[in-house]
């Protein structure tokens, strides 16, 4: 008997655990795939927003949104990095 009983707990507790793993791996993470980088200049006034990149993606980007859509943007470029630092010190785009 005590036995069963800690069998059905620990597959209780297994299928709790399962649940949220699979809740955790669903969640919206946006990457970008280094092939899918823009190299181009990107225009300041077509620049709607910007946001980086989760820490858990291979390639460290930043998401811009523009009129047209979102291209993926490496935060060294020289004239990403002269943007940033026109921008207001307390932007709400991060």
């Amino acid at each position: 008997m005590k036995i069963s009983l800690a069998l059905l707990i620990l597959l209780l507790a297994a299928a709790c655990a399962g649940r949220q793993g699979v809740s955790f791996r669903s969640s919206k993470v946006t990457c970008c795939p280094k092939e899918k980088f823009s190299h181009r200049k990107i225009p300041e006034a077509k620049i709607l927003e910007y946001r980086y990149t989760s820490s858990t993606c291979t390639h460290k980007a930043v998401l811009v949104t523009l009129p047209g859509g979102m291209v993926c943007v490496d935060p060294e470029e020289r004239w990403f990095q002269k943007y940033l630092r026109k921008q207001k010190p307390n932007s709400t785009s991060k």
